[in-house]
């Protein structure tokens, strides 16, 4: 059975198969299931401890349990094995034994990528768990499952997971190659083997993905994606992606086509607001009053009569204010983490603006461009979108809205510039709102 299984399955490192010798009466027993789906206590009570002990005899065991199940047709093993069922050859005859282990109340909650319809869980910082609900949501045999260690001293393990038939082999072996050259000594999370598999190291956009979701996981392999996870951290890696996967959300596949199409859009508006906005409001104000109509300009300009200093520094003590609300909101304590930031934003906001230092216009602008951030479903896009508005705000002050122009044109070639391992990081392939799902509409080439 073992050698037939060898030829059928792809290799896998949590495929387990084991062939037992009884050390008196010389009969061999083999076995083989799936490590993560499997319950492995249960398999040593129903199955290894009676052969070993060999006080009943264990064909007789097999024939009277009717936990074990008679297999005649071997076109079956592979969805056996994927059902969390355990192969069993004794005296050349195969049997089923039923020992699939769900750890889905084990798991914890999803914080970053949170869903309103879609599963409420995580993976967790254990493998082994992690890949027990991946192997769940993804029960297909063609899922290779490659098993590496990473940190010369931590010895991180890290497991590769991929769709043996629908992966690009190209993109695997440059992963592989990458893996295969980090030479650092401790390596503990996912957010840290992003950067060293980024390699550029200023690379302005994220070319991987993080995600802590397990349906995303499950449509990202599907699609031919490769999906990593680490011991220790509860977020997997996705790759290779383009600029729209982190666009879309989880829920972009629940929900109807038409309010896909809106929140995909309002998305976009988003992204567009917390880039430009700021330096829009220094080009308007300061130099291309043209562009607004007259009224505007009016009340831009009776807003900021009593402001001390040009509109940049107005808008750069906003910006540094609201990114030091939004730092001290994470280190804060959970427990009064969310009530001293809004009441720090009021109060501070309010304050600031009764002063005199900063126009009534100028809280508006801030606080449209903090929402909007914070429209992005992704966080690692989203703290590369709040870099972005600085650049612009710095051309803003030198050449107005043609600067603005210019920020976005330099953005542009950036993105088309850009690959992640060897996929053109600016190309839309696919609808996300269609039946084939929500990963960016990408699948790999």
């Amino acid at each position: 059975m073992l050698d037939r299984l060898k030829i059928i399955l792809s290799p896998a490192e949590d495929l387990i198969q084991k062939e037992m010798t009884h050390p008196i009466t010389g009969q061999k027993l083999e076995i083989a299931y799936y490590l993560p789906i499997c319950d492995e206590p249960k398999i040593h009570s129903f199955i290894t401890v009676p052969f070993s002990k060999n006080e009943y005899p264990f064909m007789t065991l097999l024939q009277s349990n009717p936990n074990f199940t008679k297999v005649t047709d071997p076109a079956t093993w592979n969805d056996l094995l994927m059902r969390g069922q355990v192969l069993i050859e004794y005296q050349e005859t195969v049997f089923s034994f039923d020992a699939i282990k769900y750890n889905y109340n084990d798991l914890p909650e999803a914080k970053l990528e949170t869903s309103i319809t879609g599963p409420q869980h995580s993976l967790s910082e254990d493998p082994i768990t992690s890949l027990n609900v991946i192997r769940n949501a993804y029960m297909s045999p063609e899922l290779v499952c490659d098993k590496m260690t990473v940190g010369n001293l931590s010895q991180t393990s890290l497991f590769i997971l991929y769709d043996q038939r629908k992966v690009n082999k190209h993109t695997l072996d440059l992963v592989m190659n990458k893996l295969a050259s980090i030479h650092l000594d401790l390596v503990q999370s996912v957010g840290e083997l992003e950067r060293l598999l980024n390699g550029k190291k200023y690379q302005l956009f994220p070319t991987l993905l993080i995600t802590e979701r397990i349906d995303r996981i499950g449509r990202a392999l599907s699609f031919g994606k490769i999906v990593m996870v680490m011991k220790g951290s509860q977020y997997a890696l996705i790759l290779p992606v383009t600029f729209f996967d982190f666009m879309h959300a989880v829920e972009d596949h629940y929900e109807s086509i038409w309010m896909t199409k809106l929140l995909i859009v309002l998305r976009y508006i988003a992204l567009f607001i917390t880039t430009i906005l700021p330096g829009l409001y220094i080009a308007i104000v300061s130099y291309n009053p043209e562009f607004a109509r007259l009224q505007l300009a009016f009340s831009l300009v009776a807003s900021r009569s009593i402001v001390p200093y040009p509109s940049f520094i107005e808008v750069l003590i906003m910006l540094v204010m609201i990114e030091m609300l939004l730092e001290s909101s994470i280190r804060i304590p959970k427990l009064i983490g969310s009530t001293s930031t809004t009441v720090g934003g009021l109060i501070l906001g309010s304050a600031i603006q009764q002063a005199g230092l900063v126009s009534s216009i100028m809280i508006i602008v801030t606080s449209l461009v903090a929402i909007s951030n914070f429209v992005l479903p992704i966080h690692t896009m989203s703290l590369a979108i709040r870099f972005l508005k600085y650049p612009i705000m710095v051309v803003a002050i030198f050449f107005g809205v043609a600067g603005i122009f210019l920020g976005l044109f330099f953005y542009i070639i950036c993105l088309c510039s850009t690959r992640s391992f060897g996929e053109y990081y600016f190309r839309f392939r696919g609808d996300v709102s269609s039946q084939q799902g929500d990963i960016g509409g990408a699948d790999a080439a």
